[in-house]
């Protein structure tokens, strides 16, 4: 089997939830976190990407029939040009990723566009459609933007409390104090601002055009754990999970090229690094933030070392108690974790966030000349997803 390999990475800013992205449909965003990231290997014909996978935890509204074709009809690919929409919730176009790579690794294809979107301020409200026609009493709009939605009365009630409230528990198990939250969520704050103020992120990220967005929305500069503490818990009166240490709701799009190392000339330009590794876990629903823990650890295993020889760790931080909870299981240095902020400062747009964190982990480990890192996500529902990649560049 031949190795698949990173070759360009791209994202667009997120936006807030009601933000500066809130009049951008979703497919529209797909469709310019896709432009952008071939425009950064313009040697690569549009018409040689042999398929397209796409990320997207909702598609119940703009984002349905299949947003990653949907995009690349809106950014003007070929109509040779197939693609996918696959679904693993928060973890949707890392998996993308992974399965771009295996496509690569088998044979079956040596070009391969991945990526991921999600507008979570235009996900609708549904209703359940009737069995007969015409009930005579109130049907009730749901929300499709975060969480349970019609929930199958099969379900142990355990299983189906909100994210918030599973995090709770989270944190009792582990004994993870509101401080330490805190502390972290203010940290991913300063350590993004950081980040964009020195420019590492402006070759990952393209701009939305007619929107005035220069950077990720949702961060904070100058964030303490001082401040932090003053937020009133969200789920539980004496609980430690508030809206200054979880991340926010959010806008936006990701995307990869992917490629065998026999595409390299296709593509115009060296990889930038080489998939070496994937892992993916499950536990019981509600401990859904741990399920990292185990990803990784089959992602190492897969690709031959260990955690000593791991020097840049991209966690998707859904919660900072859940992100605590990995990194003390890894028994890790923290230092190394989200160097460049995470997602409770830049935002988690949940069918996008796998994208950047694997985009971010090759910039970082180019950056540093490191060799090894990793890219862990967790998902709603009891799973988890982790890429080890190997810096080539």
């Amino acid at each position: 089997m031949t190795s698949a390999y990173l070759y360009a990475a791209a994202r667009t800013p997120f936006g807030r939830f009601g933000g500066a992205l809130a009049d951008v449909r979703p497919d529209d965003l797909a469709a310019i976190a896709l432009k952008g990231v071939l425009a950064k290997v313009p040697a690569l014909d549009p018409a040689a990407i042999e398929d397209v996978v796409w990320g997207c935890a909702n598609q119940a509204g703009e984002d349905n029939r299949n947003v990653g074709r949907m995009a690349v009809l809106l950014a003007g690919l070929p109509v040779s040009v197939p693609a996918t929409t696959v679904n693993r919730l928060c973890g949707s176009s890392l998996d993308a990723a992974i399965i771009g790579s295996r496509a690569i690794e088998s044979g079956d294809a040596d070009v391969v566009v991945a990526g991921g979107v999600e507008s979570m301020t235009r996900a609708p409200w549904v209703l359940p459609k009737p069995s007969r026609a015409f009930p005579a009493g109130n049907v009730t709009a749901v929300s499709t933007t975060l969480g349970w939605r019609l929930v199958n009365e099969n379900m142990p009630p355990e299983w189906t409390v909100s994210l918030g409230e599973a995090n709770e528990l989270l944190g009792e198990k582990f004994g993870i104090s509101r401080v330490r939250q805190d502390e972290f969520a203010a940290t991913s704050h300063n350590r993004a601002d950081a980040a964009w103020s020195s420019g590492f992120y402006d070759p990952l990220v393209v701009p939305v055009p007619g929107v005035a967005l220069a950077r990720d929305e949702g961060i904070r500069p100058g964030s303490s754990a001082a401040a932090l503490e003053r937020l009133k818990p969200s789920f539980r009166p004496d609980g430690t999970i508030t809206a200054g240490n979880a991340s926010p709701l959010n806008d936006g799009a990701s995307a990869l090229v992917l490629g065998s190392a026999a595409a390299a000339d296709r593509i115009g330009g060296a990889p930038i690094a080489r998939i070496a590794g994937r892992g993916v876990s499950a536990v019981e629903p509600p401990m859904f933030g741990y399920a990292p823990v185990e990803a990784a650890d089959r992602a190492l295993a897969r690709a031959g070392i260990t955690w000593a020889d791991v020097s840049a760790v991209e966690l998707n931080e859904a919660f900072a108690v859940q992100s605590l909870a990995c990194v003390d299981a890894w028994d890790i240095d923290p230092a190394i974790v989200n160097a460049k902020g995470g997602a409770i400062a830049i935002g988690h747009p949940l069918g996008a966030s796998g994208g950047r964190i694997l985009g971010t982990l090759a910039a970082r480990l180019r950056e540093s000349g490191d060799r090894w890192g990793v890219a862990a996500i967790c998902i709603g529902v009891g799973q988890a997803l982790a890429v080890v990649l190997e810096n080539v560049s």
